[in-house]
């Protein structure tokens, strides 16, 4: 090999090699500890780098001046699928991999401000998903989101959840139909411009569950699936916090011969006390890690507010028995018809929970 030719692949090989680092410096990557992305719900920030997310509608949100964005994430079992918002509206579902991958969530936006956000769809229970970061592309500056000053915290079964919302002709509640960002919990705190967090769980109870666990042994973890893994209270203190549970205790307390009506009762159903008891106590729980909080106990729109439930009363005579003021009482119409409440009927869930604050709370 000549000399000159030596020298022009040596000159080629630093231009090659200054242009990949170029290209390296373009994207600019929004880790999980930045101090500009918005969380919304209990997630697990592990380090600058990464973070767990568990609950539904669980969320982290940017602002930005650019026109696409992409995420990394790694899901623990494959089955969770995550709402892409842009600029608070719904544009795609995004199923993630078990690899590490990342997505492009959105290109060829309009040059300008917009907002990304990722929402979890569904229930704790399909696993925890690591998030890795945003990526902007050349060009692109990360924007302060406006702080939001109000915040709602809900505990709930799957009404809550949103299981088989978009499930128009079953009530298949997998995470394929489950969307958490369309219930009415999700609906209301965007009505608010409030932080969301909803601890809530399909099949979950207050004395009894479908599964193993009740609300009362869950409603504290950070990782629900980890019962050393406890939530600081302390780290956020909500407005409102609204509580929609005894739908499944009414429907198990049907059925003694099933393994957790056994498991929690023995072969005798529990008393009319019991019940009141158990729902007064867990209510007082959620008073002493929110001395401020309005607390609104809701119910419905299945059958535990059918006409003629004892149910909405059994509530009634918990919150009387707290003697609190800042404890509400608010039930949700039977909705009359087979399965979860799908789209139009959680909006119209919203709709009336959103009147009610209106009318009953100052925040």
């Amino acid at each position: 090999m000549n000399t000159r030719f030596a020298s022009y692949l040596f000159f080629l090989a630093v231009i090659l090699l200054n242009a990949g680092c170029s290209v390296s410096k373009r994207v600019s990557n929004i880790r999980p500890g930045d101090g500009k992305l918005q969380t919304d719900g209990r997630i697990n920030i592990l380090n600058p780098d990464v973070a767990e997310i568990y609950w539904p509608g669980s969320s982290v949100k940017i602002k930005f001046s650019g026109t696409e964005v992409k995420a990394t994430l790694k899901d623990e079992r494959g089955f969770n699928f995550f709402n892409v918002i842009i600029d608070d509206s719904l544009l795609q579902t995004l199923k993630i991999d078990t690899a590490k991958t990342t997505y492009t969530l959105v290109a060829g936006l309009p040059e300008g401000n917009h907002t990304v956000e990722l929402s979890k769809r569904a229930d704790w229970f399909r696993g925890k998903t690591l998030f890795y970061g945003f990526q902007l592309a050349s060009g692109s500056k990360l924007l302060q989101l406006p702080a939001k000053k109000r915040m709602i915290e809900f505990y709930g079964n799957s009404i809550t959840v949103g299981a088989a919302v978009e499930d128009n002709i079953g009530d298949k509640g997998d995470s394929t139909f489950t969307n958490n960002y369309r219930s009415y919990a999700s609906i209301t705190a965007r009505h608010f411009n409030a932080r969301y967090s909803c601890i809530a769980s399909s099949g979950i109870g207050i004395m009894v569950s479908w599964g193993s666990l009740i609300m009362p042994e869950i409603y504290d973890r950070l990782n629900p699936d980890d019962s050393t893994s406890k939530w600081d209270f302390s780290k956020a203190q909500p407005d409102i916090v609204v509580i929609n549970l005894f739908q499944n205790d009414c429907a198990l307390l049907t059925l003694p011969e099933h393994a957790q009506f056994k498991r929690r009762f023995g072969d005798k159903s529990p008393t009319e006390e019991f019940i009141i008891r158990a729902y007064s106590n867990f209510v007082q729980r959620i008073r002493d890690h929110y001395p401020g909080a309005y607390i609104v106990c809701v119910l419905g729109t299945m059958d535990a507010v059918k006409p003629g439930s004892p149910w909405p009363g059994y509530i009634e005579k918990s919150v009387t028995a707290l003697h609190d003021p800042k404890i509400l009482t608010h039930f949700f119409a039977y909705k009359n018809s087979p399965g979860h409440p799908k789209v139009q009927e959680q909006k119209k869930m919203a709709d009336d929970l959103i009147r009610f604050i209106d009318s009953h709370i100052q925040w």
